[in-house]
């Protein structure tokens, strides 16, 4: 008898202000290079992940400013595409934290054009009648992590994990034995978390 084995699934949610869930985004697709499995990116939010807590004041101001992009993509989501989405992804974040810049309308800008998508979509950044559908793919993320959530958010086959956080990227065969461990963590439904101290900030000179 010949068994089929379904390709692995990943879904991964991002806040694009996030310098961790960058990293972690940019491992993801390393790995795709190396391994055989699907991936599709979503938006979730800080902002909404943080509704209703006592929150530092600079960490507030933070969340604040990242609710323009968020706003942005997930219009670019619902307008143009699951492709479109990760495109702008790409761009805004190597914007942000590759080259440095503002997480501000001109940076945004530019990521649209540089994707070919239309700059109207900067009409969502303060208000957006999709309010629903970012709320919508957050809680489809986020939901499954229950108080343990955040971002970087993945789910490997519908096993959701907060993470995993990485201060740098690997590359080649070592992002996909990386990729391996997820999924055989994945794979075990008696496997809850695995953690260690963080020795350094995110690496982003790549």
């Amino acid at each position: 008898m010949t068994h089929t084995h379904a390709r692995t699934r990943v879904d991964f949610w991002f806040d694009p202000s996030c310098p961790w869930c960058w990293l972690t985004s940019r491992w993801i697709l390393e790995a795709q290079k190396v391994r055989d499995f699907t991936l599709t990116f979503h938006v979730m939010s800080l902002g909404v992940l943080n509704e209703g807590r006592a929150l530092d004041p600079g960490y507030a101001a933070y969340l604040e400013r990242s609710w323009g992009p968020v706003r942005v993509l997930t219009a670019a989501a619902q307008e143009h595409g699951e492709e479109a989405l990760a495109n702008l992804y790409t761009a805004m974040g190597t914007r942000f934290h590759n080259d440095g810049r503002l997480q501000d309308k001109d940076a945004v800008r530019e990521s649209l054009t540089e994707v070919g998508l239309p700059v109207t979509l900067m009409e969502h950044w303060d208000k957006t009648p999709y309010e629903k559908e970012l709320r919508d793919s957050h809680h489809a993320g986020m939901d499954a992590l229950g108080e343990d959530g955040g971002t970087p958010c993945i789910h490997v086959d519908d096993v959701a994990f907060f993470g995993p956080v990485m201060s740098r990227v690997p590359c080649g065969e070592e992002a996909g034995k990386l990729f391996d461990g997820a999924v055989a963590l994945a794979q075990y439904p008696y496997f809850y978390e695995l953690k260690r101290s963080r020795t350094e900030g995110p690496v982003l000179d790549f």
